[in-house]
């Protein structure tokens, strides 16, 4: 969710250039930029927008008017499963963190994230919480004391209101980064080292879930961390498709992952819900989203190599910050207002948040985040 530049060598600086025998490196040409990544992540951002504006209940019911169930018939059951959006991200992020974060200095990786982070979240925190406190916004603002916590993204863990209802993905996101960090980064990248904090990761987190411990849970994350493992796998076959210990990563964090997401989604048996997501539905969507990614580790989509794309990854992030809650705000003057059909008023929100988020892209990352870094990088 998170990251717009998906480039890096194939073997970054610091690499474990170590080889068993039999086993075959990328091709030296392959492409450095990962375009269909890029893509990919835009793919993703539309899922989960397509599920806050039509695959679910709620305060979008009062933007549409009615249900969305009645307003897009057929469609409502299929933006239900948007939400799954989320955990092809963080497949999308362990493969990424991963790869830049090999051969970087803790303070180099630290930095990276925090000045990819936040600029555009800085912004669209100060952005929805003045457009929501507009007298014409039909939408409750949170307090001036919770919208200053937001800023430190610890939002969650303090008990603040949150001003950006995606934010909690970022707050999972922050403690990957901090795990990684400390087990992967700060003792140097290696392949036998990535493999154990994989492995080590996703044997600790069953066990959280089987102990039942708040703190473990809020630490080891065991309902996202398999997503993120497999997406680590994944890049460890993009170095090397031939690293039977990397396959078996992949597939422990699809099976657990599945599991997980079943789990948490499945709600067929609930009488009152909004739409019903089948078990099969949910492990289709969950194999494709490790499958898409898969697809670009193997070097299967090298040639998807369009400029366009990675216009796709830059907006990617801002565009997740802003479209649900101002999303909400559009669909309601299309819809309500102007009486633009919902079909239009879905296409046409989507279309605004694209452009607000290239307006955040160009006048607030492209210029914050390279300074934002160089500051947090520099040494006295």
């Amino acid at each position: 969710m998170t990251e717009a530049v998906v480039s890096a060598p194939v073997a970054p600086p610091g690499a474990d250039t170590s080889r068993a025998p039999g086993r075959a490196p990328r091709a030296k040409g392959a492409p450095g930029r990962l375009r269909a990544l890029d893509g990919l992540r835009l793919v993703a951002a539309l899922m989960v927008a397509a599920y806050h504006y039509g695959g679910r209940g709620g305060a979008v019911a009062d933007a549409w008017g009615s249900s969305p169930a009645r307003q897009f018939p057929t469609l409502h059951t299929l933006f239900a499963y948007g939400c799954l959006g989320v955990q092809i991200f963080f497949v999308i992020s362990g493969f990424v963190i991963c790869m830049s974060g090999w051969g970087r200095s803790l303070t180099s990786f630290f930095a990276s994230r925090a000045a990819r982070l936040l600029p555009a979240y800085w912004v669209a925190v100060v952005l929805v919480t003045a457009v929501f406190a507009l007298p014409v916004v039909a939408y409750d603002a949170v307090s001036p004391s919770d919208a200053l916590v937001n800023l430190t993204m610890l939002q969650q863990p303090l008990g603040a209101d949150r001003v950006l209802g995606v934010c909690w993905t970022l707050w999972v996101e922050v403690r990957f980064y901090a795990l990684f960090a400390l087990c992967v980064v700060l003792p140097g990248a290696s392949r036998r080292r990535v493999l154990l904090f994989c492995a080590g990761w996703l044997l600790a987190s069953a066990l959280a879930q089987a102990a039942h411990e708040p703190l473990l849970d809020l630490v080891l994350m065991p309902e996202y961390a398999p997503f993120f493992v497999g997406g680590i796998g994944l890049y460890l076959l993009h170095r090397d498709r031939r690293d039977a210990h990397a396959w078996g990563i992949v597939a422990a964090g699809f099976l657990v992952g599945q599991h997980h997401a079943v789990r948490e989604l499945w709600n067929a048996a609930d009488p009152h819900a909004f739409a019903h997501r089948t078990t099969l539905g949910i492990v289709l969507v969950v194999a494709l989203g490790f499958a898409a990614v898969g697809a670009v580790a193997l070097g299967l989509l090298d040639r998807v190599n369009w400029r366009g794309l990675t216009v796709a990854g830059a907006l990617t992030y801002p565009f997740y910050l802003v479209h649900e809650h101002l999303g909400w705000v559009v669909i309601h003057v299309l819809h309500r207002g102007l009486r633009v059909p919902a079909a239009a008023t879905f296409a046409l929100t989507a279309a605004a948040m694209l452009a607000l988020a290239w307006v955040l892209h160009r006048y607030v990352e492209r210029p914050l985040t390279p300074w934002l870094r160089t500051v947090l990088t520099r040494t006295h």
